[in-house]
């Protein structure tokens, strides 16, 4: 008998070494994949957390859209600090975390996913865009061959994210509960950004920050005495036009909801963002916020909202263009540089762009998807296409897939919003969903803006957000009637609410 139980007591022993052993192992597998990219060593051991995750997911697939969500805001902020693992494609995170979700939604059997949702106009956009880019991989225009490899790598971000994207969030946000967590969740990440701001503002920048702004002279103006303010974003004007189309939506959702709260709320998330906006020091988010406004005014179908909405920013305009208001705040003096047609930078820009026209005269399909820095070598004809900075989404396009590409991708474009323009103004009745789909619209408008002026429309988190948002909008019909019995409900609890407080204030009198 003792010695049976010493064996036991040994093997028992033995066991707990060897699961010490296992985890300092995997724990140390964890920190070569973190700090060394992901050699195969690292893969084998990380393999149970990935697991982990596929199971979690399964379980609760709507908190791994929510965390989709949240990863695709923080994803530039995470990776300048090296919170991320080296090695791993910005892109992957968002791109696993969706097929994951799809994934799941064809899976649960339980659960009808309604694909077929998705067939609508933003679909066929996108489809037609997607169909160009695969015709892209034959183009050889700068001489080198079929590059599938770089093809790839760039199709995949230009075109077929954009699949992905409209399946997830038509799938997952069905419902007017998962439609007012998605604006409280946005509203929550746009505030932490303002807030951000703040701190960077106010206190200091962090040493990751600091280290990237000595890198980045153009956020460093006037020999030092203004920089413009980037939040968690990638850069100031990523993260102006992200403002500039939020602030958008906030706005509108304040002035069209029945909840008073949530009014409260919205134009709180809205007034903070615009303030965040300002320090970005990025002039077309000027543009980019009345654009998107002027879009909710036509489709709200209001005189009322109209006129004093117009009045508001002609007299705001009007401050901006042709008075010295504000000029003491040196962000309000950077803004309103943006109307002037003989400013340095945007004389660059003319010049950059006069160079580019001459190359791509003889590129109508442009120097190729993925085509880059790397991809095209010194002495080919078309080098100086790749090195000169874009400084728009639309040129960067327009430079890789010419003026054909372009001409299909703005097509694409206008499919998509003017058919979410045409579900707001004739197929929704209901004030306040209307209110939703015009303040999406607007959004989305403002950032196509964005695009025109600056390299942001697919940068993170902006191609998540609004071309997911948009995608909304497309089954906002079908949501309609649980949104009003939804809505019904919050705003009878609302009237209770104000007459407790009412019968409670009178009885104090008495």
């Amino acid at each position: 008998m003792k010695i049976a139980y010493s064996n036991s007591n040994a093997s028992s022993e033995f066991g707990g070494r060897r699961g010490v052993f296992l985890l300092l192992l995997f724990a140390l597998s964890i920190y070569q994949l973190i700090n060394s990219g992901f050699p195969a060593f690292a893969v084998v051991c990380a393999i149970p957390i990935v697991l982990l995750v596929v199971i979690l997911g399964f379980r609760q697939s709507m908190t791994l859209f929510w965390v989709l969500f949240i990863v695709n805001y923080f994803i530039h902020f995470a990776g300048r600090h090296r919170y991320l693992p080296a090695g791993i494609p910005t892109s992957l995170y968002d791109e696993a975390l969706e097929v994951l979700l799809l994934m799941m939604a064809v899976i649960d059997s339980s659960k009808d996913p309604k694909f077929g949702r998705a067939m609508n106009l933003m679909m066929l956009g996108i489809v037609i865009w997607c169909s160009f880019g695969l015709i892209e991989i034959f183009n050889d225009t700068c001489g080198l061959g079929y590059n599938v490899g770089a093809w790839f790598a760039g199709y995949r971000l230009l075109c077929f994210q954009l699949m992905w994207i409209i399946l997830v969030f038509t799938v997952y946000i069905n419902t007017p509960e998962r439609l007012k967590k998605l604006f409280k969740l946005w509203a929550g990440l746009s505030i932490f950004s303002a807030l951000w701001t703040y701190k960077q503002k106010n206190m200091g920048f962090t040493p990751a920050e600091s280290a990237w702004l000595a890198s980045n002279t153009t956020h460093i103006l006037q020999g030092g005495s203004l920089i413009r303010y980037f939040s968690t974003f990638s850069d100031a004007a990523n993260y102006g036009c992200n403002a500039a189309a939020t602030a958008t939506t906030f706005i509108v959702l304040s002035i069209t909801t029945r909840i008073r709260k949530e009014r409260l709320f919205y134009l709180f998330t809205a007034f903070i963002v615009m303030w965040g906006m300002f320090q970005s020091g990025t002039r077309t988010a000027i543009f980019c916020l009345g654009f998107g406004l002027a879009v909710f005014i036509v489709l709200s179908k209001s005189v009322k909202i109209a006129v004093p909405s117009a009045i508001v920013f002609a007299l705001f305009a009007f401050m901006l263009i042709f008075t010295n208001i504000g000029n003491g705040n040196q962000q309000i003096r950077r803004m309103r540089s943006a109307f002037n047609k003989n400013e340095a930078s945007t004389e660059q820009r003319k010049i950059n762009q006069a160079v580019m026209k001459k190359y791509m005269a003889d590129a109508p399909w442009g120097i190729g998807i993925g085509m880059g820095m790397d991809n095209v070598p010194s002495n080919n004809k078309f080098r100086k296409l790749s090195t000169l900075p874009p400084d728009s989404e639309y040129i960067f396009i327009w430079i890789r897939t010419g003026a054909i590409g372009i001409t299909v991708f703005l097509v694409s474009m206008a499919i998509m919003f003017l058919g979410a323009c045409w579900i707001v103004f004739f197929k929704l009745k209901t004030r306040s969903l209307m209110g939703v789909g015009a303040g999406i619209c607007g959004a989305f408008a403002a950032m196509q803006l964005g695009g025109y002026g600056n390299q942001v429309l697919y940068q993170y988190p902006n191609g998540l957000i609004f071309f997911g948002t948009l995608a909304i909008v497309y089954v906002l019909p079908q949501m309609e009637p649980e949104w009003v019995a939804y809505e019904e409900k919050l705003f009878a609890k609302q009237e209770e609410e104000k007459r407790l407080k009412l019968e409670k204030k009178r009885a104090s009198r008495v």
